[in-house]
């Protein structure tokens, strides 16, 4: 019996816990936690169906690599096992692409803010991608029809020096008329009006 106010530990989980589950259960591995979610709502899968046509659409016209929309398994080089809403792989990390999912770190990491649980995407995934090396993370907010976009301080993993531990930090924060902008998409063509419909 544990003695009174010890902490109560729960064994990690692990990928043979994840793949475990039944194919009709929304999870994700992260830092031995499963986070089971429900569906999204209406709401979420029109901007997140929206705004991937257009990425896919932009992706394709720069040949830029390929986009991908959830679900789709993310294997991060955390032991994380993530399902972003998209995710963009470029042409030189073809290699990473397996017939189970992405084996690595996708260039450009996109979520859609859920009412269920943002601060998952805003807070633990958030530090989970920089610790992969994810160069680009976009949260998309329908509720402020809005875009932030952080970019790795220290891509591909290596130390920032100032706390050891590479982050991200903010690129750009686009609402309204913007365009977003991104470092991983150059000459990326995509305003925010043909996301956010009315």
């Amino acid at each position: 019996m544990a003695a009174m106010g010890s902490p109560i530990t729960r064994p990690r989980k692990t990928l043979e816990d994840y793949l475990a589950l039944s194919d009709d259960v929304r999870a994700e591995l992260i830092d031995g936690e499963l986070y089971v979610s429900p569906a999204p709502g209406m709401p979420h899968q029109d901007v997140v169906g929206t705004l991937f046509r257009r990425l896919a659409d932009e992706v394709e016209r720069l040949g830029a690599g390929k986009a991908w929309i959830a679900p789709c398994d993310v294997h991060l080089p955390t032991g994380d096992v993530v399902q972003p809403d998209m995710f963009v792989v470029p042409s030189e990390q073809t290699d990473l692409v397996h017939r189970d999912g992405v084996h690595g770190a996708p260039a450009l990491v996109i979520e859609v803010l859920s009412p269920f649980h943002p601060e998952r995407d805003r807070f633990v995934k958030m530090w989970r991608y920089a610790q992969s090396g994810v160069a680009e993370y976009w949260i998309v907010d329908p509720e402020a029809r809005s875009i932030e976009v952080f970019r790795l301080e220290s891509p591909g993993g290596a130390r920032d020096g100032a706390g050891g531990e590479p982050r991200f930090t903010p690129a750009g924060w686009f609402r309204g008329e913007d365009g977003v902008r991104s470092g991983v998409l150059p000459g990326l063509d995509l305003p925010l009006s043909a996301v956010f419909t009315p």
